[in-house]
């Protein structure tokens, strides 16, 4: 029987990213060396200091991959851009520094693409991350996110610690937040379809439809977040993305909800709303130095199994 040597403490455990996770490993990506801790906000307050001190004295974790923040689509972030910068930075400075003083071998964190510069040049790479504010809409949670990185280093550079990051580009699956207000582009245009269909209404879309966007499957997310545990071991974030030709603009997302759930009525573009920031289309030749073979998910097919999902899970999914 193989001994378990790897404890993994999975912080945001029951969000989007971590039950992707849970479901790769669940499904024979695990390995028999390894044990996996999923926790949610539930098992502790990772705002407060003593509450994640506890958790990680509790579970003895050897490695952490870092989901847990408070996160919300474009509307979300405007209205509340200092709740989410202070939120974010207790969480993600209690769980790095209770995995330093536990002494975890190594911490991988989940960062995002809106941490990037506003004003740059595309496609964006790892390099880039502090060469201009972000997009003014999501300033709070864009800083908090970036100090990950900056945390990071003085962690390696004053410990010898392996903290690293992952930049996602626009995650959607399964166990997504498909909340119409506060919800991201993807799980929202999917509860409206799903509404529409059911009222027999017009699909109305918030914004033109234009900003292009490179969306990521979960579950796909998953598989890269374990061979970054497992194998990647430098202290810089890499990437996490479909490639630039995959980018589709908000209006095709639309179109690919629309056949997937099978709706047929109109599709009504709402330009009064914002469309926040255009486009941040990223660089995934990093990844592919290292994964040159790696097979993403199609993204109909993803949004197909994503619906089939919401649908089946409705009146969970829907909250």
């Amino acid at each position: 029987m193989t001994e378990v040597t790897k404890r993994i403490l999975v912080t945001g455990g029951t969000g989007l990213v971590g039950r992707a996770i849970e479901k790769v490993v669940a499904d024979g990506e695990g390995r028999p060396d390894e044990e996996w801790i999923f926790v949610s906000s539930g098992d502790a307050d990772l705002t407060s200091s003593s509450e994640t001190k506890a958790l990680f004295e509790r579970h003895k974790p050897t490695h952490v991959i870092h989901l847990a923040a408070m996160v919300g689509g474009l509307f979300k972030n405007i209205r509340s851009n200092l709740d989410f910068w202070r939120t974010n930075i207790h969480i993600n400075d209690n769980v790095l520094h209770s995995a330093h003083e536990s002494g975890v071998q190594k911490v991988v964190s989940c960062l995002s693409t809106c941490i990037f510069p506003d004003k740059t040049t595309y496609p964006i790479d790892e390099t880039m991350i502090h060469n201009g504010p972000p997009h003014s809409s999501n300033f709070g949670y864009s800083y908090a996110k970036r100090m990950i990185d900056v945390q990071n280093r003085g962690y390696s550079e004053q410990h010898g610690r392996r903290f690293t990051a992952v930049i996602p580009t626009n995650v959607f699956g399964p166990h997504d937040n498909f909340n119409i207000e506060d919800g991201h582009v993807l799980p929202g245009l999917i509860h409206k379809v799903y509404l529409a269909k059911q009222s027999g209404s017009a699909l109305t879309v918030w914004g033109t439809g234009k900003p292009r966007r490179q969306f990521i499957y979960s579950l796909d997310l998953a598989r890269l977040f374990l061979w970054v545990l497992r194998e990647y071991d430098e202290v810089e974030p890499i990437i996490l993305s479909v490639g630039e030709e995959d980018e589709v603009s908000i209006q095709e997302a639309a179109e690919a909800i629309a056949e997937a759930m099978e709706f047929r009525g109109e599709l009504i573009f709402d330009t009064t709303k914002s469309d926040g920031q255009f486009k941040k289309t990223a660089s995934n030749a990093k990844l592919r130095r290292y994964l040159p073979g790696f097979q993403f998910t199609p993204f109909r097919k993803a949004v197909k199994e994503t619906c089939a999902w919401f649908n089946a899970n409705y009146a969970n999914a829907r909250k």
